[in-house]
């Protein structure tokens, strides 16, 4: 489900013994991840985060070459 501000809930999951999950189906069509991708996971205390590798390269690589200049 997508709000007007493009945010989504995409429902529960749950962690399996493993301390796997899977991600939800519609989850993965959005933010195109296919097998084999690499996600960066981020947290603080309220909760966490999941981004594909690239996507967290691109601010880095955004970052220093603000630092450059």
């Amino acid at each position: 489900m997508e709000d007007k501000d493009g945010r989504y809930i995409f429902g529960v999951v749950k962690v399996g013994d493993k301390g796997q999950i899977v991600i939800p189906k519609d989850a993965r069509k959005v933010y195109d991840i296919k097998p084999g991708d690499a996600l960066m996971m981020l947290g603080d205390q309220r909760g966490m985060a999941l981004l594909k590798t690239e996507v967290f390269q691109s601010v880095i690589d955004q970052a220093m070459e603000g630092l450059s200049k």
